[in-house]
């Protein structure tokens, strides 16, 4: 490791600066010292020549010699603080180290290099980064001695950091497989973070992808290691992009041709374990449990909610657009489903989504203002590949939410005919920040929004009515158009439950699709999880019968299924006990009265409006019972 880097990588400018000014103060006070002392001198000497030859020709003549001597003299005095005496023979010797050391023989002649008997080089000495570039592919420590030396005893800092550039990109471009990339991350865990400007923040980013080859390499099969690269090659792709777009053509030069390489190796890769894992007995696990689903990597998971994509479109078309609620319980997919609205209405509506999960850590109104600009920037950015301009983080200070106003102003400006869908995800995580800064600022501009800016429009998603909220939400979120998020339809969730990725094996009988179609009601998060299980189960049953030399088990049946309840109950217990916590006490006293008897009639048990319409029970002609049997499992578990 090269010590005191990091501080030294902020320091070495002013370093530099101060010693380049020092020099050239030092020559300019000597120049007109010098200039001085000519005059002066020619002065004299035109008066003595005037006095031993007498006439006018011979004053101005040593006037003339005067000066020409003095310039002379300070020329070789400002020469010699500039050590160009020293320079010049550094130079030479650096040319010669260049020309005569024999390829691959670099690292032995570092010892040599001019800084190491002069400490204090004022002028450039080119080849010196590039001779330690060379350097550290035959002697990686002794380079990175070199540019310690450099930067903690002489000034020539740039030099050094000019190196550690040179050999990020040559390590970076020597790349020729899949194990020289997962390498990187050790390779180059000296050079400091941040890294240098040069590298901006393309070095990090290469780490990061590097940290991930080796995380997909030690996966557990070939298909999970397939969908890791996939990931992989969509990171870089997004890397291509930045430098394409990006204001940097030095960046984009130096890092664009290994982008390029380091996709065409991890394509290859991947095509190589696609093969493998189709020649493999194993399932793919596909399914995803919990989280919202990428369009980038998961688009083929995400079924249905058609009917509200278009009521969403619908609604956002209208000459004057309600407010939009998109409400449902918790993992029904609206956050997946605001993940895929860009792809699902027209280009003249921007859908911007802000994730309120990350709003509530902030403390102050200019805080919450600046993450809100942050999440626009990005969010047109991704779906509708449109540069924002920066807002302005001095006038965020001052007035926050007045300044967003002027800045949604400009934002329209720049993009005439569009219309800007602000969809505010957990939007009742507002009511934390209201809390924390005691100011409704954030809700009185989203009023100013709703009833001054046409072009906006105001979709807010949570899990909560109106009803449930505090009552100051009731003065804002007025003409409010509801859309709820509930269960998929019956068609939707077989074909997630069949096809969640192209060429998906035929794993199930008739009779244990039927099966998890009863058991989830088709609510996605527990088709997934249930799914996600019964391949572990099929898997786990296979590994087993080829050690015993068996013939494997193609396809699940309806007793899997049911096999797989307490596992799926196990896998996902926090979801359903956040789902059971939820309920107020006498809610729960009363689940657990419907576990003993089957059916309550509604006469007889009251009424328990808020149950239905959380979608826990359900009304039938006999009375309540519970509308997900897998939900009523883990009530039944908690009431023993």
């Amino acid at each position: 490791m090269i010590p005191h880097i990091v501080l030294l990588q902020y320091l070495i400018p002013f370093q530099v600066d101060w010693m380049v000014g020092d020099v050239a103060a030092d020559v300019g006070r000597d120049v007109g010292l010098g200039v001085m002392l000519g005059v002066g001198l020619g002065v004299v000497l035109g008066m003595a020549f005037g006095v031993l030859f007498s006439g006018a020709s011979s004053f101005a003549l040593g006037v003339t010699l005067g000066v020409a001597s003095s310039v002379a003299l300070n020329v070789a005095f400002i020469l010699g603080i500039l050590r160009v005496y020293f320079w010049i023979p550094e130079l030479l010797w650096m040319f010669f180290l260049l020309r005569f050391v024999p390829k691959g023989d670099e690292a032995k002649w570092l010892l040599r290099l001019p800084p190491y008997f002069d400490q204090l080089i004022h002028l450039p000495i080119p080849w010196m980064d590039s001779f330690i570039v060379k350097a550290y592919c035959q002697n990686s420590v002794a380079a990175q001695q070199t540019i310690n030396y450099l930067i903690d005893s002489t000034n020539q800092q740039k030099v050094a950091l000019k190196a550690m550039v040179g050999i990020a990109i040559d390590t970076l471009n020597r790349c020729q497989n899949s194990q020289d990339i997962v390498t990187i991350t050790e390779q180059l865990a000296w050079i400091p973070s941040p890294p240098p400007a040069e590298l901006g923040s393309v070095l990090p980013e290469f780490l990061e992808i590097s940290q991930d080859v080796r995380a997909a390499e030690n996966a557990s099969s070939a298909y999970l290691q397939y969908e890791m690269l996939a990931t992989l090659l969509t990171k870089l792709n997004r890397l291509r992009e930045s430098l394409v777009l990006g204001k940097n053509a030095a960046l984009a030069t130096s890092f664009g041709n290994i982008v390029q390489r380091w996709l065409s190796i991890l394509e290859t890769s991947r095509q190589t374990l696609e093969d493998a894992a189709l020649d493999s007995a194993e399932i793919p696990q596909v399914y995803v449990a919990g989280p919202a689903l990428n369009p980038e990597d998961s688009s083929t998971r995400f079924k249905g909610r058609l009917d509200v994509f278009r009521e969403i479109e619908s609604l956002a078309r209208s000459s004057q657009p309600p407010v939009l609620l998109l409400y449902g319980g918790r993992r029904t997919g609206k956050t997946s489903a605001l993940q895929f609205l860009p792809k699902k209405v027209g280009s003249e509506l921007v859908p911007l989504s802000i994730d309120f999960q990350g709003a509530a850590m902030t403390t102050t109104l200019s805080g919450l203002a600046e993450f809100i600009a942050g999440e626009i920037v990005e969010a047109a950015r991704r779906n509708r590949n449109l540069q924002l301009p920066a807002i302005e983080r001095e006038s965020l200070k001052i007035d926050p939410f007045m300044a967003l106003q002027k800045w949604f102003v400009q934002i329209e400006k720049i993009a005439p005919g569009k219309r800007f869908l602000l969809c505010m995800d957990e939007f009742e995580r507002l009511e934390e920040v209201v809390e924390e800064t005691g100011s409704r600022s954030p809700l009185n501009f989203l009023r100013y929004i709703l009833q001054n800016r046409a072009n906006w429009i105001l979709l807010f998603s949570g899990s909560h009515t109106l009803d449930e909220l505090n009552p100051y939400w009731n003065d804002y979120l007025i003409n409010t158009q509801s859309l709820r998020m509930t269960y998929l339809q019956e068609a939707e969730a077989r074909d997630l439950i069949q096809h969640p990725i192209d060429n998906f094996p035929d794993i199930y009988t008739e009779g244990a699709i039927d099966e998890i179609i009863y058991l989830t009601r088709c609510q996605p998060y527990y088709v997934q999880l249930m799914c996600r299980v019964l391949v572990d189960r099929l898997n786990a049953i296979n590994r087993e019968k080829t050690t015993l030399n068996q013939e494997k088990q193609r396809q699940l049946a309806q007793g899997d299924v049911k096999a797989a309840i307490l596992k799926s109950l196990e896998q996902g217990g926090a979801a359903f006990r956040e789902r059971y916590q939820e309920l107020t006490e006498s809610e729960r006293e009363f689940l657990h009265k419907l576990i003993k008897e089957p059916v309550v009639a509604v006469a007889e048990s009251g009424s328990w409006p808020r149950l239905v319409e959380k979608e826990v029970l359900e009304v039938t002609e006999e009375g309540y019972r519970f509308q997900v049997p897998l939900f009523q499992k883990f009530v039944e578990i908690q009431s023993r």
